[in-house]
């Protein structure tokens, strides 16, 4: 990666997972790196502390991305030690039920599209001005290879997912005159996540099964995909999704 070192990196709900792999892996590139976290205080500390022992830059701040009150008293907080943000990689998770259509109600569907749809707004709102003045920023969004593949029980969050994709986009659009690339990152099933933890292992190996890479992926290979697209070296790609899933599904 080149041209990192000093770039500022919102990673949000980066305490653990897919969103600790990037914070570590972008630190390690050279860039300085807000851990944001919503209740796991601990662990996104340690994260930082992980970061720091190797000699990179990185501060934890806690913030409910739903809420733009949070979020503007975190960009601010990031503002008075390193000025403006110049990547977000939104990843932080809100919740979803697991369940048929059949036994859904609307409140259960309707508030995970709402809560997908209102962090990406807000965070992205916040992080937008200080991009704009300096003619360049990177935003990838964290979605899942459910927005396309449908598996039984999913349909919240595959629909809040496909509603993000789409919004990522249209932002692509709108942005790219002022140099701000917009991009998705689309992992399958991932190892170590809270995502993970719903399979049953009979489950896992018929997804194994199916990868012609015959593995999972970790949070390393995510965060490897994440990093291309928060750096320098992505110059003219925009609008796009990148699957992250061992060629489970192609497009």
């Amino acid at each position: 990666m080149t041209g990192a070192t000093g770039r500022v990196t919102l990673v949000t709900g980066a305490s653990s997972g897919i969103g600790a792999a990037t914070a570590c892996l972008l630190a390690a590139r050279g860039m300085r790196v807000v851990v944001n976290y919503l209740r796991s205080g601990t662990t996104a500390e340690e994260v930082v502390a992980g970061i720091k022992a190797t000699g990179g830059q990185a501060m934890a701040v806690q913030a409910d991305v739903r809420e733009a009150a949070a979020v503007e008293r975190m960009i601010e907080q990031v503002q008075e030690t390193w000025g403006g943000i110049d990547v977000l990689v939104h990843n932080a998770l809100t919740p979803y039920v697991i369940k048929p259509f059949q036994d859904m109600t609307w409140e259960e569907l309707g508030s995970k599209l709402d809560e997908e749809m209102r962090a990406a707004f807000v965070v992205t709102k916040a992080v937008l001005p200080a991009m704009t003045e300096q003619g360049w920023g990177r935003i990838i969004y964290l979605g899942t290879g459910l927005s396309r593949r449908p598996r039984e029980g999913m349909i919240a969050l595959g629909t809040a997912k496909a509603a993000l994709a789409q919004f990522a986009r249209y932002l692509a659009q709108e942005l790219g005159p002022r140099n701000i690339t917009v991009n998705v990152v689309e992992p399958g099933p991932v190892e170590d996540t809270r995502m993970a933890a719903v399979l049953d292992e009979e489950y896992k190996q018929r997804q194994v099964a199916a990868t012609p890479l015959g593995r999972l992926a970790h949070p390393g290979d995510v965060a490897q995909v994440v990093a291309f697209f928060a750096s320098e070296d992505n110059a003219f790609m925009t609008g796009t999704t990148a699957a992250v899933n061992g060629g489970m599904s192609m497009y």
